[in-house]
């Protein structure tokens, strides 16, 4: 089970999940080539492996995050699966901020992935989720 984060090429004017029901004319945009995002990620984490550019990897004795980008050379958005601990959140925070981008946290109270002193908010409550659903945690 994993921590899902969906990038994407969110306008700044959205704050919540919810304010998408104000833009009923809401088209995806394009983030990029695929292969410059892959770039991009390997600028913050040079020891990425995207041997397979479709579906990356970030593996550290704490964490994993796989970066699913997609078969697509156009881009409109990918998503982190991340599994580990609070470490990687940090990693997918800079990730975001250097591609100058935004994403959906779907534990996340309003919805968003946010940078700031909430980072970690979401992994925590998704993760005490996890935890209950696995049995490994009482409600």
């Amino acid at each position: 089970m994993s921590w899902d984060i969906f990038v994407e090429n969110i306008p700044e004017e959205i704050k919540s999940i919810h304010d998408l029901q104000k833009y009923e004319d809401f088209e995806r945009k394009p983030i990029g080539k695929r292969s410059d995002i892959i770039s991009k990620i390997k600028e913050v984490v040079p020891e990425a492996d995207f041997s397979d550019p479709s579906w990356g990897q970030i593996v550290s004795s704490d964490y994993s995050i796989e970066v699913n980008i997609g078969d697509d050379e156009e881009c409109y958005g990918f998503a982190f699966h991340v599994r580990g601990n609070e470490k990687a959140v940090y990693v997918v925070a800079k990730i975001i901020e250097h591609l100058g981008l935004r994403a959906f946290d779907p534990s996340a109270d309003d919805g968003m992935f946010k940078v700031g002193p909430d980072l970690v908010k979401g992994f925590r409550k998704w993760k005490e989720y996890r935890d209950y659903r696995m049995g490994l945690r009482d409600k």
